[in-house]
């Protein structure tokens, strides 16, 4: 017969005490955690390394203040047609650095007023758009079914038609007036958004933590709005950045073409006023340029400022152009 070995069983470490007279060794403290990254903090510093976002941002900031700012120094006697006593479509001089108007107005200070009437109406032309998008993309991704066919047949069709003809029939219908031309260019652009909202909302659904929250109770609009989103927020802000830019361009267009308020100001109205008070004729090149000029540079500050939040926001879709 054979013997066998009996098993044995490895038994814990004993804990070694340390020899008499010597130093207990010092308490190993824990190790603190990493902590974690302010979101906010590391975008600024992401959007300060990219030397295009930057400069956008300033482009966007000058002409900011100086629209902010120009009730302080321009007065209602500088811009009425009555009261202003200049020479009519001078060329620069020194009181006048980039002449006049046929009216004996300064063009500089025509395309500082001109800044705000543009901006307010590309910034909530903007906003209409992305409000009215975004909802569309959200239902439509979410709930899916008939609803989502019909809501993206609807924005099929609106990307179809030609966005420029459509805002000038409805401004024309609506009538002459800043809130016509917002609304005009608000409902021929939504559409993109809302394309882009629905992509990224199908493809949030598609997470886990969508099944577990829905496992735990949560109703659609509470699943729509608290996890899918705060996830597409960040397309959004992509979104309405770039969007600002068509905005300006579109009102620019529409207001050039005499559809905007005739008593207001702003960069459109001044080629439609140049171009109507001979301007082009008689070689007042000074009077051309300057509305134009700036319009280029506003919608490169937007351009530039709206790249760069998506390299940062969403930089897989920069790789992949």
């Amino acid at each position: 017969m054979t013997n066998h070995e009996p098993l044995t069983q490895t038994d814990p470490p004993v804990a070694v005490p340390p020899p008499a007279g010597a130093e207990p060794a010092p308490p190993v403290a824990p190790v603190a955690a990493k902590p974690r990254r302010n979101g906010f903090t590391g975008f600024v510093r992401s959007f300060v390394r990219i030397r295009s976002g930057v400069a956008g941002l300033g482009i966007l900031v000058v002409f900011g203040l100086l629209a902010l700012c120009a009730p302080l120094f321009i007065s209602d006697k500088d811009l009425d047609v009555i009261k202003v006593d200049g020479p009519s479509l001078h060329s620069p001089t020194d009181g006048y650095p980039l002449g006049t108007d046929q009216e004996g107005r300064s063009i500089l200070l025509l395309v500082i007023w001109g800044a705000r009437s543009s901006l307010s109406i590309g910034l909530m032309a903007t906003l209409l758009t992305v409000v009215l998008g975004s909802a569309v993309g959200l239902v439509a991704g979410h709930y899916g079914g008939w609803i989502g066919k019909a809501l993206m047949h609807l924005t099929d069709w609106f990307i179809a038609l030609p966005s420029l003809p459509l805002a000038i029939s409805l401004s024309a219908v609506i009538g002459q007036g800043t809130a016509s031309i917002t609304i005009a260019i608000a409902v021929t652009s939504w559409s993109s958004t809302a394309r882009l909202v629905r992509a990224q909302t199908l493809a949030v659904e598609a997470k886990p933590f969508i099944e577990r929250a829905r496992a735990l109770g949560a109703g659609g609009p509470q699943v729509m709005l608290r996890h899918v989103l705060p996830n597409v927020t960040p397309l959004i802000l992509v979104s309405s950045t770039l969007t600002v830019a068509s905005a300006i361009l579109s009102e620019a267009t529409l207001t050039f073409l005499g559809l905007g308020d005739p008593t207001g100001i702003s960069w459109g109205a001044m080629l439609n006023s140049a171009l109507s008070g001979g301007a082009v004729t008689s070689g007042a090149w000074w009077y051309l340029y300057p509305p134009g000029i700036a319009i280029l540079i506003v919608v490169l500050g937007f351009t530039l400022t709206g790249r760069a939040v998506e390299t940062i926001l969403n930089p897989r879709s920069v790789k992949t152009r």
